[in-house]
């Protein structure tokens, strides 16, 4: 596992206290694209938390890119992220 993928993963483990927190660096699948050029990675999580209990989608997503805001577009291009609430199981 990367520096990168180790700070991303403490960072949320840090800040929601998963249940289940699945980090996985696509960046080889997007070799030549802009983004990777520019060193970000491009990564796909799965994260089910109680703090996401009655949050919207787009609250849940809030909530993941300001954890990880210092880290977006410079160590982070893309992020595609399921923000899932236990009772969603």
């Amino acid at each position: 596992m990367s520096t990168r993928m180790e700070r991303i993963r403490e960072r949320l483990l840090e800040t929601f206290a998963p249940l289940e927190c699945q980090l996985e660096d696509e960046s080889a699948l997007h070799a030549g694209h802009a983004g990777a050029a520019s060193g970000g990675g491009h990564f796909r999580l799965r994260i089910i938390s109680a703090q996401f209990e009655k949050q919207s989608r787009i609250k849940r997503h809030r909530l993941v890119y300001d954890c990880l805001d210092d880290m977006m577009h410079t160590e982070i291009h893309a992020l595609a992220i399921t923000a899932l609430a236990p009772s969603e199981l």
